[in-house]
């Protein structure tokens, strides 16, 4: 994120000077606003800057032990350089937050700059290449102009002065590193993808009879159903990427203009994303492994570095439940937009539909389906407003109320972005294989189908409530999604394949391209330290006095 802060919280002066040195690699930075003490609180945080104006310069300060920064990439031991949130004092006034930018190593010896503590803060679920680090200051300087004032300004005088910028404008770094996870959270999930399912092709299990001959894992309904839905959503997370890539930059280049009135839908739309995304990918890494048996809790199996890797993406740069109730605060006020007969922006132009009073009529077809999850979203919405104004007329204040409401909020900003994500897999697919080939354009509507259907069976309760859907209806949309997992399965290892990963990036004993499963397996195991001699000290030291009774 130092890049990009720098690109976008800089002013054209301060970005002819930082820029270069960093995309030089003269300087190496990262990123600090997380705290020991607070992390989606963004006011709480407690790191301070006071200007002070016969100097010239902020001093930093942490002011508690919740206060030093925690977490930031880089921060123990590589980067001399960091972007610091902090809470701007100047002429005995709070001003809030304001990053700053603040060396903290020397750029020749690379000690850490007095009044600086910095170091590592030890092992971690994953990541443990990356030097994740904690950072404090004791009345530290630096210079005024260290201030990244783009948004707002403290004069030589310590008068403070705010640029008339959208409110949100600010949040531009999150959204581009939370639509950059949405891309790294289909990356990852089509790596497991292409493991499990060349696995499955190889590994034999049981017969049908008892005179034939084993069949491949990946022949099995179950074995089907757990790892069709992984490749789907891959292919779901990537073109909902694509998506949200084109609406950030196109965002941008209006906020350029001076119109922010895509701002808002860009934050829920970021926000909401990157929750469903990384937590899908996290979720269906762990199916994946569960499909490899045994085997795939092995570290050369590459799937235990895959989830530990993916499933940090669910909290760092927005918690999953904080990022849907962001989302969920656009809705409501959509909700309230419709109320009052103003038009709204495309991706909740459905939410009409919950003022009709009745239920959508099923419909099976894939457009049917995506009908179909809006109006459950717009039955969720419609419930949880009506629940929170129940709350507000009980005589509880907005925030009371809010807060009691907050399950059924996340349920239905949850399901806005299952349906959101449907309708751009749909389209994306359909836009994008237009000049396809029958065979291509079939296998990719048979995925997106798959998908759809999932997720449409995962949700039969809320469909019975928003639907005219039958138990009939059911049990038939149940048969064509098995019947799906069949057409699929003779173009398993091709889909898989198509992803074009090499080896050098699955680092897998089970996924290699050759097949070659149980040889790669022995040669891994036989790299295990363990395998160094042939008696363990372990054997005279402990083992041998104990059989011999004489501990």
């Amino acid at each position: 994120m130092f890049v990009p802060t720098l690109m976008g919280q800089c002013t054209p002066e301060q970005q002819a000077y930082w820029l270069p040195r960093a995309l030089d690699m003269q300087i190496i930075g990262t990123y600090a606003q997380t705290e020991l003490g607070h992390g989606t609180f963004i006011r709480g945080l407690e790191t301070t800057a006071t200007y002070d104006p016969e100097t010239e310069t902020f001093v930093m300060n942490s002011p508690t032990l919740t206060s030093y920064k925690w977490w930031a990439g880089g921060l123990a031991k590589t980067v001399n350089y960091c972007i610091v949130v902090a809470q701007l004092y100047t002429k005995g006034v709070c001003h809030g937050t304001h990053p700053f930018i603040v060396q903290i190593r020397d750029e020749e010896t690379h000690m850490p700059r007095p009044g600086v503590k910095v170091g590592d803060i030890g092992p971690k679920l994953g990541f443990n290449t990356a030097d994740n680090g904690y950072l404090g200051f004791d009345n530290y300087r630096i210079p005024r102009d260290n201030m990244m004032m783009k948004n707002a300004q403290v004069l030589k005088d310590g008068t403070y002065v705010k640029v008339a910028r959208h409110g949100k404008a600010t949040y531009g770094t999150m959204v581009f590193v939370r639509v950059l996870l949405v891309n790294e959270a289909a990356f990852n999930l089509a790596k497991a993808c292409t493991i499990a399912v060349r696995y499955s092709a190889i590994r034999r299990q049981c017969s049908p009879d008892s005179e034939g001959s084993e069949l491949q894992v990946l022949d099995y309904s179950t074995q089907q159903h757990k790892l069709f839905i992984c490749i789907a959503t891959a292919h779901a997370l990537q073109l909902n990427s694509t998506w949200l890539w084109k609406t950030f930059s196109d965002t941008l280049a209006a906020i350029k203009q001076g119109n922010v009135d895509t701002l808002p839908e860009l934050h829920a739309l970021s926000s909401c994303l990157k929750a469903l995304s990384t937590a899908d990918a996290a979720s269906l890494i762990e199916q994946c492994r569960h499909a490899c048996g045994g085997h795939g809790y092995m570290m050369s199996s590459g799937l235990p570095y895959l989830y530990a890797f993916v499933t940090a993406t669910r909290t760092y740069e927005g918690d999953y439940t904080i990022l849907l109730l962001q989302t969920a605060r656009f809705l409501v006020k959509a909700y309230e937009q419709v109320e009052a007969g103003k038009p709204l922006t495309p991706t909740v132009s459905y939410l009409s539909q919950a003022f009709t009073g009745k239920k959508l009529p099923w419909d099976s077809s894939p457009d049917g389906i995506i009908r179909a999850f809006q109006a459950l979203a717009a039955g969720k919405l419609s419930s949880t407003v009506k629940s929170l104004r129940k709350r507000l007329e009980s005589g509880l204040s907005y925030e009371q109320a809010w807060e009691l409401s907050t399950i059924q909020l996340n349920g239905a900003a949850e399901a806005h972005c299952r349906a959101v994500m449907s309708q751009n897999y749909k389209s994306e697919i359909e836009r994008l294989t237009v000049n396809s080939s029958p065979n291509v354009k079939l296998v990719l509507q048979q995925l997106y189908k798959v998908y759809l259907y999932y997720w449409a069976l995962e949700r039969t309760g809320d469909l019975l409530l928003y639907t005219s859907i039958s138990e009939s209806d059911i049990f038939e949309l149940q048969l064509r999604y098995e019947g799906l997992l069949k057409e699929i399965r003779p173009n398993a290892v091709g889909i898989v394949d198509a992803f074009d990963l090499r080896d050098e990036v699955l680092h897998s004993a089970l996924g290699s391209y050759d097949g070659n499963v149980y040889e790669r397996l022995m040669a891994e195991a036989q790299k295990s330290p363990l395998n160094a001699e042939p008696v363990n000290q372990t054997f005279h030291t402990y083992l041998k006095p104990m059989m011999k009774g004489k501990l």
